[in-house]
């Protein structure tokens, strides 16, 4: 572990002002000061720690500023035919039934764990995502 200049640590702070980021503003801000960081050949520890201040700060900004929601199999089988221009009549024959696929894409069936496999190979992705767990 590498022992930090208190002075130098805190000089940095007064000048940079480092805080809870509370927009977007304040974030393109402190994610332009941690990319000067990343640039330079090599830091201080009293920059590393600033650096890594700087890290946990952005990171919590942008998990709650661009949190990804959860989506539903139904939703995640719509876009991806949507991206590759897949048919209902494509997919039924991959699902098994015009009557299945209609009541999956409209959330009234839920995807059993063999048509997820089946839809995972098809669509080359991991088969968990079709299912509601």
């Amino acid at each position: 572990m590498t022992i930090v200049d208190q002075t130098a640590y805190a000089a940095i702070l007064s000048t940079k002002l480092p805080h809870v980021i509370g927009n977007d503003e304040e974030y393109e801000r402190l994610l332009g000061e941690a990319e000067s960081l990343i640039r330079r050949r090599s830091m201080s520890p009293a920059e590393e720690q600033f650096f890594d201040l700087l890290t946990l700060l952005i990171e919590k900004y942008e998990e709650s500023r661009f949190a990804l929601r959860k989506a539903d199999p139904p939703a995640i089988i719509r876009e991806l035919m949507a991206a590759r221009s897949i048919s209902r009549t494509k997919l039924a024959e991959v699902v098994g039934s015009k009557g299945n696929t209609s009541e999956i894409l409209a959330g009234k069936r839920e995807v059993s764990k063999a048509q997820a496999r089946k839809l995972g190979v098809f669509f080359k992705v991991p088969a968990h995502l079709f299912l509601s767990l």
